[in-house]
């Protein structure tokens, strides 16, 4: 997740300053070199007094992060997932419908247009009605991916939980995609069912399968590796009884499958989450992935941390 091309290309935003625990050197800046940094969040906010904050950090600093951005009246753009519980969840939208302020969370599969094209598909009946629908991930992560922080792969951390698993962090974009297909955003239809494994020498899981139901009864099944011995496309698929649409949703492609048809392919466009939270801020656009529309994301979060 990040601002850069929007800084650099299309003006959009200005960057106020940099909230780093270690410096960001000038090398790595760039022509932003120059641009004020603190290792405190709120000391920067005050002296910048900045429109919104990109919060992109550990899973666990999420919550007080977004709070101390959202307490100097600042939007905030939070990277995926929002918290580390559901009960953190919950505090931080109700800190965000206190505030009145913008809070978006950073799925950017959740962007693309073709997420609107799969629904279309199934509104049209070009695959009859939906019988249930799975998505499967499957990614090489080494032993340095997780060595390159002390939060990788943790379930907790100096007490606090972190949830760094396979579902939660790496492909959570295949389960929030599969969720907002599924009509299951916001709210799940039934107890969530959890399988949880690892390879690698770690707490959290990194193989793991997660089935579900979407308020309508609908049946929605995530599975994900990050321990393949190559990597495959993540996909979410729906299933009718008169064929399926895949979403290969980090390509936006589309792709409709019938009986004794040609497979059929589009890719679609995809909007960047921070050009919507602008765009929302000054036209009144609605936010993609507003706080509440990750609630069912989060319940099946919660299902791995307990």
């Amino acid at each position: 997740m990040t601002a850069d091309p929007l800084i650099r290309r299309g003006g959009l935003v200005e960057l106020a300053g940099v909230c780093d625990r270690v410096p960001v050197t000038a090398q790595a800046l760039g022509d932003l070199a120059g641009v004020e940094q603190s290792g405190d969040l709120a000391a920067l906010l005050e002296r910048t007094a900045a429109e919104a904050a990109v919060i992109a950090t550990p899973i666990h600093t999420h919550l007080p992060l977004a709070d101390i951005a959202l307490t100097h009246g600042a939007h905030v753009l939070l990277e995926k997932p929002p918290t580390a519980t559901l009960a953190e969840f919950h505090a931080l939208c109700e800190r965000v419908r206190g505030t009145g302020l913008a809070c978006q969370i950073g799925f950017q599969s959740l962007g693309s247009a073709a997420i609107g094209a799969v629904r279309e598909l199934v509104s049209s009946g070009a695959i009859g009605a939906v019988r249930g629908i799975g998505a499967a991930g499957a990614w090489v992560r080494t032993s340095a991916y997780y060595a390159r922080a002390d939060w990788a792969g943790r379930r907790r951390l100096d007490g606090r939980d972190v949830v760094d698993g396979v579902l939660t962090n790496p492909l959570a974009h295949a389960v929030a995609t599969a969720l907002v297909l599924g009509g299951a955003h916001r709210a799940l239809g039934a107890e969530v069912e959890v399988e949880l494994f690892h390879a690698h020498e770690i707490e959290a899981d990194d193989t793991s399968c997660v089935r579900l139901r979407a308020p309508d009864g609908t049946p929605v099944t995530v599975a994900a590796t990050l321990c393949a011995p190559r990597r495959e496309e993540p996909h979410v698929t729906v299933y009718g009884e008169s064929g399926r649409i895949r979403l290969n949703y980090t390509l936006d492609e589309v792709v409709l499958e019938r009986p004794g048809e040609p497979p059929v392919a589009e890719v679609h466009p995809r909007t960047d989450l921070l050009r919507n939270l602008v765009a929302h801020l000054r036209e009144g656009v609605p936010l993609l992935v507003p706080c509440e529309d990750t609630r069912g994301f989060m319940t099946v979060l919660e299902a791995v941390r307990t």
